[in-house]
């Protein structure tokens, strides 16, 4: 049976999604290597052990493990990791010497260092997926250390395979860090269609305790990344007063704290107190009943590679608002599924919902047309194409050592 090192060093998909650092790429993590193990792939996932009371194995099931790897302390910081990458890289070295696997599939620049350093002494192929790219994030206004914008370029010249989600990260690898076109591939993420499918809104709206009026909705992490400032200035300015947004994640990051203290003055300055709720992160399963009790999802992301929960709210039928930018310019269809804002203002982050919120039948269409597009994204599709990169891999891997 073909099997797979995955790295992740910075996050695991044994964790919820919604706070700290956790995010969407613990939900790909987990559900790409669930469905790559359905496909036939054995899968080790190398996590940093982040806890004291992880086991040092744990089967999430049967060929998916995760394997956490002592290196640091368990209570560093995001920003603190790069520090520990060589005693990981060291660890998992000896590890794989002892468990030999086939590939290796490094996920985010941290991952794709280890991947880097193991590759050529191991002679192994390597595939790396960034989720997030330093030069992109630096474009949009975030600062990004040299040393990872450095590591980024070596990892893109070393990797056998890098994964793009959408075509416009597989253009900024090209454009912005000289990868070769034939070793960029997309394979875009998926979505649970037994968890994310429309359904009632009115029952959704009771189970989660809400009986107001118009409900738009933010899922994510609160960051500045994230645009939730944009999200609660765009409810001002609706036509609708007796809309209400709703939040639900937590803070991230160094920044997080804050940023929800930023959020908050700016609630309270816009006199939206009663109109903005926070809810606390919720099991990935559970998003679905907020995605339902929704009529509009808000994602104002200043840069996103991807998008899944623009590509969740969608399979629950809900039409989504979103930035144009990275994946989330394939995944909503301007006018059909939802809108794209090509700016940062919250006056055309209104507009656009209020077109929503204003025109039931509109709305309805929207939401249609929203649910048929992620119906194409399965996360079987990308386990197929996955395995079969691997396979691909590890035969030329085979012809070269002979």
């Amino acid at each position: 049976m073909l099997r797979a090192g995955v790295i992740s060093l910075h996050t695991s998909p044994l964790t919820q999604a919604g706070s700290g650092d956790s995010g969407g790429m613990n939900v790909y993590i987990r559900e790409f290597v669930s469905s790559l193990t359905q496909a036939g792939v054995a899968c080790d996932v190398f996590v940093r052990r982040w806890a004291e009371e992880l086991e040092p194995i744990v089967e999430v099931e049967p060929g998916f493990r995760v394997i956490h790897v002592p290196a640091g302390p368990c209570d560093l910081s995001k920003e603190e990791l790069p520090g520990i990458v060589d005693e990981f890289t060291e660890w998992l070295q000896a590890w794989l010497l002892d468990n030999p696997v086939d590939v290796l599939h490094a996920n985010y620049w941290l991952s794709g260092v280890v991947g880097h350093r193991l590759k050529h002494p191991l002679e192994l192929p390597l595939v790396t997926t960034f989720h997030t790219l330093a030069r992109v994030k630096a474009e949009m206004g975030d600062h990004e250390p040299g040393e990872r914008i450095e590591a980024e370029a070596k990892v893109v010249a070393c990797s056998d395979v890098l994964v793009a989600n959408a075509e416009e990260e597989r253009r900024q690898l090209i454009e912005l860090y000289n990868a070769h076109p034939d070793r960029v591939e997309i394979v875009a993420p998926g979505v649970d269609r037994a968890f994310f499918a429309p359904g009632n809104s009115a029952g959704a709206r009771e189970a989660i305790g809400y009986d107001g009026g118009p409900l738009a909705l933010f899922v994510g992490r609160i960051q500045p990344l994230k645009g939730v400032d944009i999200a609660v200035q765009a409810l001002a300015q609706l036509d609708d007063q007796t809309a209400t947004l709703m939040i639900v994640g937590g803070a991230s990051g160094q920044e997080g704290d804050l940023e929800v203290a930023r959020i908050m003055t700016m609630i309270d300055d816009l006199d939206l107190r009663d109109r903005v709720i926070f809810v606390e992160p919720q099991p990935h399963y559970a998003l679905s009943t907020y995605y339902r009790a929704a009529d509009v999802l808000v994602m104002p992301s200043r840069s996103e590679s991807f998008g899944l929960v623009a590509l969740e709210a969608a399979s629950c039928g809900v039409p989504v608002v979103a930035a144009a930018v990275g994946g989330l310019r394939t995944l909503v269809q301007d006018g059909v599924t939802g809108y794209l804002i090509d700016d940062r203002e919250p006056a055309d982050y209104a507009a656009a919902i209020n077109k929503i919120l204003g025109d039931r039948e509109h709305a309805t269409a929207l939401g249609a047309a929203a649910a048929v597009t992620a119906s194409r994204y399965p996360w079987s599709g990308l386990a197929g194409r996955l395995r079969r990169m691997y396979i691909d891999l590890v035969e030329a891997n085979a012809l070269v050592e002979c």
